[in-house]
């Protein structure tokens, strides 16, 4: 890629917008259905599941402002790369203090880095956004360094299996996610993006063999298994997507603790990660 074109993607260096939205129960009750978490732990005044900040403050564009993939036109509040496919890429996630479920908070995104990369398949730019998450009074809930991956579509190579997947010590829950689950998830987050309900589009443009599993949904289901199997909410959760999981795969989440520090793996039917994941408990 051209040094000018990343020149250019680096003015956007800086770049920061502000946000509000109030932390209903309503949508809170909303997720805890879609990822069958229980409902009785969903009330006014209670800590608002790890992660679950994705689905508030969302941003909705008329259709004339919107790209071709379905998420918003670049060029806006993230910079224009030249690369057709977006992808999140992965995250390191501080929770400071508890996002009580009814309250009001403000979230402030900044645009922190731009970076190229060769890989072996080609250009690769990564954009880091900081998110930080306010209480109405100041006080600093949550810190959060987004990473997003902008590339050409390719041929995907076949996920390699890790060497102990055969039987991953720890604890093990199984998911083949569905496409209502897909639409509930996307609808949660406005997320418009086509890859997660159009086959078609998945196929012919970026490349996918079918629908694509939601990046930050298996994070969640990783964090909230974490905090299940420890015991204790989480502090700090860090993330990578290693490879796209699709509609049909099954999905096998596995945690494996260690006092306070919690490793995570989200691994596709043959053992091969789709995600990697870290934790520290509080």
């Amino acid at each position: 890629m051209d040094t000018a074109v990343i020149d250019h993607l680096r003015g956007w260096i800086g770049k920061s917008q502000t946000d509000e939205d109030l932390i209903s129960e309503r949508q809170a009750r909303l997720m805890a259905a879609t990822v069958d978490y229980p409902l009785e732990r969903i009330a006014a005044g209670q800590p608002l599941p790890p992660l679950w900040h994705w689905v508030y403050f969302l941003n909705g564009l008329p259709p004339a402002e919107l790209g071709r993939d379905g998420h918003p036109a670049r060029g806006g509040f993230l910079p224009p790369v030249p690369l057709s496919n977006r992808m999140w890429a992965g995250g390191r996630v501080a929770f400071l203090r508890p996002i009580p479920i009814g309250a009001s908070v403000r979230k402030v995104s900044t645009i922190l880095s731009v970076e190229h990369k060769q890989g072996r398949s080609g250009d690769l730019v990564f954009v880091t956004v900081l998110h930080e998450l306010f209480l109405t009074e100041g006080t600093l809930c949550l810190r959060e360094e987004h990473d997003i991956v902008y590339r050409e579509p390719q041929p995907l190579a076949k996920p390699v299996p890790v060497a102990d997947a055969a039987s991953p010590a720890g604890v093990s829950r199984s998911l083949t996610p569905t496409s209502t689950l897909l639409f509930r998830y996307s609808a949660l987050t406005f997320n418009g993006h086509r890859i997660h309900y159009d086959a078609d589009y998945c196929r012919e443009v970026e490349g996918y063999p079918n629908l694509v599993i939601h990046g930050p949904l298996n994070a969640t289901l990783l964090a909230q298994l974490a905090e299940a199997v420890g015991g204790r909410p989480i502090r700090e959760f860090s993330y990578r997507g290693v490879s796209p999981a699709f509609l049909g795969e099954t999905i096998t989440f596995n945690v494996q603790c260690d006092g306070d520090a919690v490793r995570l793996r989200a691994l596709l039917g043959n053992g091969a990660p789709s995600m990697q994941a870290e934790a520290r408990l509080a």
